[in-house]
């Protein structure tokens, strides 16, 4: 992909796959057994997107959260997302100063540079969309002032599968704007035990410490911006999502918006491997957080037990990777 910026140098390379590892490493400390869905989030952070986590109750949500801000020097916030939660509780408010006789912004939760979203769809449609324009844009208007939120920034948005009484279904548009989908899940045998054997501490996450700076976290995502991407993985991408549109069980497909999201994680996946260009593998290996909540199916299919996972293996199937670069 022909780009202004030069490709990343060898030197670069090396030193953003230390330090993603670095940080996968670090956050590990909090979340046991979890190195995917980790590596999963710091690719979001990395390349500016959001998280959505559908996952049940007591899976360490809250805990990956706090140790990623922790190993990027960064604040933290976690609103839980009910029904009478107000749009100003998200993104602050101004306040008349009888002293000044100005009206002072007072910031809401969302100025933070990791926010955890907890249970948003609980919260009513006029909340949820109150985070559009911040995920989008990175910025609040308030009375038709803008205020920046700070750098780095990503929104970790949870949502209970097993409880839908009461709740509100994220919107398409609303789904879109996170760059992956995934889950937690419990941990493993081993895990287990290990969290068991030091239950004495109430809070993983508080060990957790810094790795590298805000500053060093927008550098990472400047380079993942110099990974080269050839056309014949750009073909697929498009051929990916044109082919999504068609198969039976979808009534709808990946969105232009979608395809750029997934070509930008796969830079940054990349990168991680220690590679400056993108390989097929890549884009398969994120098939699923990246298109799982894009790819909507019709009534009949969920009716009749068809599952994402099984549309998205369909997909993968169906369109060939490419085998040689374009010429």
């Amino acid at each position: 992909m022909t780009t202004s910026a030069a490709m990343m140098t060898s030197e670069q390379t090396g030193w953003f796959a230390r330090a993603f590892a670095a940080l996968v490493s670090n956050v590990e400390q909090a979340v046991l057994g979890k190195q995917h869905i980790v590596r999963l989030a710091f690719t979001c952070l990395l390349s500016e997107g959001h998280l959505l986590l559908e996952d049940y109750p007591g899976t360490g949500k809250t805990s990956l959260a706090k140790a990623i801000a922790n190993s990027v020097q960064g604040k933290h916030s976690r609103v839980q997302f009910t029904p009478d939660l107000m749009p100003s509780d998200v993104t602050g408010v101004e306040i008349y100063n009888q002293r000044t006789g100005n009206f002072d912004f007072h910031e809401g939760p969302i100025f933070a540079n990791i926010v955890l979203a907890d249970e948003i769809n609980r919260a009513s449609p006029k909340t949820q969309s109150a985070l559009l324009e911040v995920m989008e844009e990175g910025r609040v208007t308030i009375d038709g002032t803008p205020h920046r939120v700070g750098q780095p920034f990503m929104v970790i948005a949870t949502q209970n599968p097993i409880e839908q009484a009461g709740t509100y279904r994220l919107p398409e548009a609303q789904l879109d704007r996170f760059l992956m989908k995934t889950s937690l899940g419990y941990p493993d045998h081993a895990s287990t035990v290990a969290l068991l054997a030091d239950a004495a501490t109430r809070d993983r996450s508080a060990g957790v410490g810094n790795v590298i700076t805000g500053t060093a976290v927008t550098q990472m995502s400047q380079l993942a911006d110099r990974v080269h991407v050839d056309p014949a993985i750009l073909s697929y991408v498009s051929q990916l999502a044109a082919e999504s549109r068609q198969l039976r069980n979808v009534r709808l497909g990946l969105s232009v918006r979608g395809c750029l999201a997934y070509v930008r994680a796969a830079k940054t996946w990349a990168a991680a491997d220690g590679r400056a260009f993108v390989v097929p593998d890549d884009v398969k290996e994120l098939a699923l957080p990246v298109l799982g909540h894009r790819l909507l199916l019709d009534a009949e299919a969920e009716f009749s037990g068809v599952t994402v996972e099984d549309v998205v293996s369909q997909l993968l199937s169906q369109v060939r990777p490419p085998t040689n670069r374009a010429a």
